[in-house]
């Protein structure tokens, strides 16, 4: 796990475990098929965010059992719009959405490209405005990713690693506002039979 998001992770878990927030993060890798996409992302966003309050489970759960209970998949459509409604729900704490190395997206030939499709999810996302959500992307600052985020972000901080090196990564934090609860071997099997039916990592 990268430091600098293991720490901005590490510091809202201590709110999540106190019920004050909530976090749902995903990590891109190029070499790994399921997490180099937006729907691979968006999918594991979803089950962390079910797993975490029954409100959000109770609307995956609608979509798993609109889609057959798990035997057919959602379209990228659907799952949008189920998180949609999770970040709609009324009197939530905040809810933390960390993506790293978005810059591991392949720019690829094809339209869209899978780093295109990322972009286009975070742009809606923010374009939401949600008053409950706040959302930091690490990436390097590579033109088309920055074009994207810049005018988004409230922050970009340049990092620098131990050694006093510069590094050419960029944490972009948009600042925005969950609640864990629930009986927890319950939400893992709940989590375990949604990864499987959503194709999340």
């Amino acid at each position: 796990m990268p430091p600098i998001s293991f720490s901005i992770i590490d510091d809202i878990t201590r709110s999540s475990k106190a019920g004050l927030a909530s976090v749902a993060f995903f990590y891109f890798d190029f070499k790994d098929e399921a997490k180099k996409n937006a729907r691979g992302a968006l999918s594991s966003l979803l089950v962390q965010l079910a797993a975490q309050s029954d409100a959000y489970s109770n609307i995956l759960s609608a979509l798993y059992s609109e889609n057959h209970a798990g035997s057919k998949q959602p379209s990228d459509d659907e799952l949008r719009e189920c998180l949609k409604d999770m970040l709609a729900v009324p009197d939530q704490a905040p809810i933390y959405i960390v993506m790293d190395a978005l810059d591991e997206c392949p720019n690829s030939t094809g339209t869209p490209s899978p780093r295109e499709t990322v972009l286009r999810l975070v742009k809606w996302l923010l374009e939401l405005r949600c008053s409950n959500l706040r959302v930091s992307v690490t990436s390097r600052p590579e033109p088309d990713i920055t074009a994207v985020l810049q005018s988004f972000a409230s922050h970009a901080i340049s990092l620098h690693s131990e050694e006093g090196q510069k590094e050419d990564k960029k944490l972009y934090q948009i600042i925005r506002e969950f609640r864990p609860e629930g009986n927890k071997m319950e939400k893992t099997r709940q989590r375990t039979r949604y990864r499987e039916a959503f194709g999340a990592s």
